[in-house]
C-alpha cells in the first residue's frame, strides 16, 4: 500500500481552515480515482503536553505505486493539488510513503 501524506502546520485561523478543508478540499480529494482510503487526524498535542506545531495529518491510500502514479495524472488529482496550494500552500508538507506492517507484541 502506498500513501500520500499531507501534514499541515497550525493555521492562523483554524475555523476558516476547517471550513475550507472539510467542505471544499476533502470532497475534491475524495473524487481522485484509485484512492482506496483517506484518514484525517487532528493533532491535539505532544507527549510532553504542549501544543504541536502541526494541526492536521491526512493519509491517502493507494493500492500500489503504479496506481498512485496513474491517480496523480487525473484531473481530480490536479484539482486537489491546485486547491491545497491555494488555501494552505504555506502550511502543508507532502510526503509519499510505503506502508510497512510491523507487529506489536
Amino acid at each position: 500500500m502506498i500513501k500520500m501524506i499531507a501534514l499541515y502546520k497550525q493555521p492562523e485561523d483554524k475555523e476558516k481552515f476547517d471550513e475550507h478543508y472539510y467542505n471544499v478540499h476533502s470532497p475534491i480529494t475524495k473524487k481522485i480515482p484509485g484512492l482506496k482510503k483517506m484518514e484525517v487526524t487532528k493533532i491535539v498535542g505532544t507527549p510532553m503536553g504542549k501544543e504541536s506545531e502541526y494541526y492536521l495529518l491526512c493519509e491517502m491510500y493507494y493500492e500500489s505505486q503504479e496506481a498512485f502514479k496513474e491517480a496523480m495524472k487525473t484531473d481530480e488529482a490536479r484539482a486537489s493539488g491546485k486547491d491545497v496550494m491555494k488555501f494552505a500552500g504555506d502550511l502543508v508538507t507532502m510526503m509519499i510513503g510505503e506502508e510497512v506492517n510491523e507487529k506489536v507484541h
